[in-house]
């Protein structure tokens, strides 16, 4: 679970089985986090119900902050609910590109360790 971890609901009212299906779904992803910036992540939650006429009326804007890179996921959708579905997947995705990117290539390294092994064979 993300230290901080806030929700705001605009124009709509979080009750209590919106806000836990929330932290179910997104609350968990700090463990694809690197443990190093676990003390420094936190997650914002801002779900918009928007008045106007049209399908996609429920907005769920998700902003994890991070050490070196904030990641900022937009998403509209009929239902609330699967539009935190389609971000906690959209999520997962950003954070393994973040850590490929910002990781400490211990992978890399063990990796061409191990072709340089096999060529010597």
């Amino acid at each position: 679970m993300f230290k901080k971890f806030e929700i705001q609901g605009v124009h709509t009212v979080v009750d209590d089985k919106l806000r836990t299906y929330v932290t179910r779904k997104l609350g968990n992803l700090d463990r694809y986090v690197a443990r190093k910036y676990r003390p420094a992540a936190h997650l914002e939650v801002h779900l918009k119900e928007n008045k106007k006429k049209g399908d996609n009326h429920c907005i769920c804007e998700v902003t994890l902050h991070l050490p070196k890179q904030n990641i900022i996921i937009k998403e509209s959708s009929i239902n609330m609910y699967a539009t935190v579905d389609i971000v906690s997947v959209k999520l997962k995705k950003q954070i393994q590109k973040y850590k490929e990117l910002h990781g400490t290539g211990k992978t890399s390294r063990h990796l061409f360790a191990r072709l340089r092994r096999k060529s010597e064979i």
